[in-house]
């Protein structure tokens, strides 16, 4: 039963059993799920794999995968052919894995090569123990595993599809096994005729064992006699090596039919939606006397636990069944059995609602108070301010809005996440959307509630970042929920992290960083973008940090973001595909210090994508006041000079003086302009902030309009908006540096 055997005589072996790379090293292409970083090289790397099916075409690398698996991995590795091996064999590797995992708590990899030469039958037989954890499996197949095998299999596995290798590749696989001294041809001195061995790469249509067989064959046939005297030369002509490559084989066959374990049967054909299978084993518990009530108990247990939201009518229909049996009986009461199992089996299915038990846990685990502004007002709201900023829902765009629920240890934690059926599969993306935009928004309020640390005790951003009326070295905490979390903000972050996620292009096996990760915005879609890949986020707060960390507990291990300190991600030994960054810094001096300082982090190739709003079409706090006003023209005038002074970097600089910026020092980039109106609801700190002498805003206000007129314009100000939100108005560029 083992495949890979490390310690029989291999020098009568074939090149290409031979030359199998025995770790991940030594193994050749398929960079885009073993390369450094990615998940795959991870999870190898940890020893901590899921099932995995590989797919692909012959000779490109399925195999050696399993022996670089089997050659890291602490687990009892096992290996079976599913063209030699039969229903008796599965039981064999099963059993001496549930005894490694019962006597020595060992985990059991079995590797399944040609897993789609197994009938039916014989691949169910695996589903039981792959369920429960007693094997992980490993399965190699040339064939569309979504087709070929098992739905059950695949769904519990993780797909990795492996592409033919290219010319590169295989002339490495060829180097490779000609300087090989003890593996290979290394010991004598191989010389090809021009061009032959370029036909042999040329030829093998991506498959390395094709090579190496071509290879073998035509060295071993260019000389009298094998092995020759070591140090011989061999010389390969053009014509010996296009009478030594071969064509590549094919197999595939389909046969077999469905088989469940009697253990539980009935749920499990319907939680494993086979209607067929649900049908005999209803018949068989009806045949058997078995009480219609225990049956009917048993469905509705499974309505909610397996199908859950993925159809919320299941359980109505389960109970609509069940009554009507009582009303009716049998025999015609077997209509309402077969309704309700039918129903079931053919549902979508979620098991989400084991949510609830997440959730107590928590409450078993944290004792936490209810946050201000959820409390009950109407009792001490006076005395305590219970309630105070509080978002009321509907009365928002949406009936919606970004505001913190769960108590504050408890931000970032999931308890439920939708499945991908039926109708939770159509709510998912809004229930995501709206989890990951309100803890962007919670996250963004600690950012700049003058509250937080970093991990040295001071906050390590590259520049002054966030709005430019309301910066200034000093601010006092501000209001967490009442301030910018009105339904414009939400939309605004979404079109944001949409546009980035867009113009990186980011594909499935990409690394990609997040720089400034802090709000959490751009690095969960950047994680769904990118499943095969590796996620990366740089946050410059603790805070952020624990709260993300708290949020990606929920997902697998090895689906998780990296998250880490600046210092620490220059410590990392690889590179990334994609550099994201929202809103890095706020100045031309400072977005080139982020650009030089993500730069050593982009891969070749690789591209770096930022946001940065333009101040100079920034939003003007004259336009919020009636043009009617004595004081308009001042206020306006007074304004241009803000932004218009080249000797307050924070204000004068626009899309064009950036691209001359960045031009300078080597950088070319593309950049897009997004104009962005948001409602917004301004609160009287804000507007006391703009006017402070200590900002660079009001001291220049104050300056050109002197005290008094700046104080009346204030007040003017403090009336015109506190009855509803404003439109507020802005210019964002999008730049794209492609290394």
């Amino acid at each position: 039963m083992e495949l890979f055997s490390g310690t029989r005589e291999t020098k009568n072996e074939p090149l290409a059993a031979r030359m199998r790379p025995r770790n991940l090293d030594e193994y050749i292409g398929q960079e885009h799920i073993v390369g450094q970083g990615r998940l795959l090289r991870r999870a190898i790397q940890a020893d901590r794999l899921s099932s995995l099916i590989f797919y692909g075409p012959p000779g490109t690398g399925k195999t050696t995968l399993a022996q670089v698996i089997a050659n890291h991995t602490e687990s009892n590795f096992v290996t079976l052919n599913a063209v030699l091996a039969g229903v008796q064999q599965i039981r064999d590797a099963i059993a001496e894995a549930d005894k490694q995992r019962h006597l020595y708590n060992r985990k059991t990899i079995l590797f399944v090569d040609e897993v789609h030469r197994w009938n039916r039958a014989q691949q169910d037989a695996l589903l039981p123990w792959v369920e429960n954890g007693t094997i992980i499996l490993v399965g190699a197949t040339t064939e569309n595993p979504f087709f070929e095998v098992n739905k059950a299999l695949v769904s519990r596995s993780r797909i990795f599809q492996l592409k033919q290798l290219t010319q590169e590749d295989l002339l490495n696989v060829a180097r490779s096994a000609v300087q090989d001294p003890e593996r290979g041809y290394g010991k004598w001195k191989i010389e090809f005729e021009e061009n032959a061995l370029d036909h042999l790469v040329e030829t093998a249509g991506g498959d390395a064992r094709s090579v190496l067989n071509a290879l073998e064959l035509a060295i071993e046939t260019s000389v009298p006699r094998w092995p020759p005297p070591e140090n011989s030369r061999i010389y390969i002509s053009t014509q010996t090596a296009e009478e030594s490559i071969q064509q590549k084989v094919v197999l595939y066959d389909r046969d077999g039919d469905y088989h469940y374990d009697v253990i539980s049967a009935f749920i499990k054909s319907l939680r494993g939606r086979d209607p067929d299978a649900a049908l005999y084993w209803l018949a068989r518990m009806v045949a058997a006397g078995e009480s219609p009530t225990f049956i009917f108990r048993r469905m509705l247990i499974s309505a909610c636990e397996d199908t859950g939201l993925a159809d919320p009518h299941a359980i109505t229909v389960i109970e609509s069944c069940a009554n009507a049996f009582d009303r009716v009986g049998l025999p015609e009461g077997r209509f309402f059995l077969t309704h309700a199992a039918l129903y079931l089996a053919t549902a979508p299915k979620s098991n989400s609602a084991m949510a609830f038990f997440d959730a107590l846990a928590s409450v078993e685990k944290e004792d936490t108070e209810v946050p201000n502004h959820l409390r009950d007002s109407h009792r001490d709201a006076e005395g305590f301010g219970h309630g105070q900023g509080y978002m009321y829902p509907h009365a928002y765009r949406d009936h919606w809005t970004a505001q913190q629920y769960l108590p504050d240890p408890l931000v970032g934690k999931v308890f439920y996440t939708p499945s991908s059926q039926g109708y939770e599969g159509k709510i998912r993306e809004e229930v995501l959307t709206h989890r990951e935009l309100q803890i962007a928004a919670i996250l963004e309020e600690y950012e700049f509630s003058g509250q937080d640390e970093s991990l040295s005790g001071k906050r390590k951003t590259p520049g002054p970042k966030g709005e430019i009326l309301t910066f200034s070295p000093g601010a006092a905490q501000r209001d967490r929920w009442v301030k910018r979390l009105d339904s414009g903000k939400s939309d605004t972050l979404l079109a944001v992290r949409n546009e980035i996620t867009s113009l990186a292009e980011i594909s499935r096996h990409d690394r990609v960083l997040i720089y400034g990760a802090d709000d959490g915005l751009l690095i969960w879609e950047a994680g769904r973008l990118a499943p095969e890949g590796l996620t990366a986020g740089i946050c410059h707060t603790a805070r952020s940090k624990q709260i993300l960390e708290q949020y990606a507990a929920t997902l697998e291990e090895l689906d998780r973001p990296l998250l880490l300190t600046l210092p620490e991600m220059k410590n990392q030994y690889f590179v990334f595909d994609k550099i994201l960054a929202r809103e890095p810094a706020a100045d031309e001096k400072n977005i080139l210090e982020f650009i030089d300082t993500v730069k050593p982090l982009c891969a070749l190739q690789g591209r770096i994508v930022f946001s940065a709003r333009i101040p100079v079409r920034g939003m003007r706090i004259s336009r919020l006041l009636d043009e009617k006003n004595a004081l308009f023209g001042e206020i306006a005038s007074a304004e241009e000079k803000v932004y218009t002074d080249t000797s307050n970097p924070l204000f004068a600089w626009d899309e064009n003086t950036l691209a001359g910026t960045l031009r300078n020092k080597g950088y070319f980039p593309s950049i897009n302009l997004s104009h962005i109106s948001e409602s917004r609801r301004i609160l009287p700190d804000d507007i006391e902030r703009w006017f402070s002498p200590e900002s660079p805003y009001g001291n220049t206000l104050h300056s050109e309009l002197g005290e008094k007129k700046a104080g009346i314009i204030k007040e003017a100000l403090k009336q015109t908006v506190s009855s509803a939100p404003v439109s507020w108005e802005y210019d964002i560029l999008y730049a794209i540096l492609s290394l």
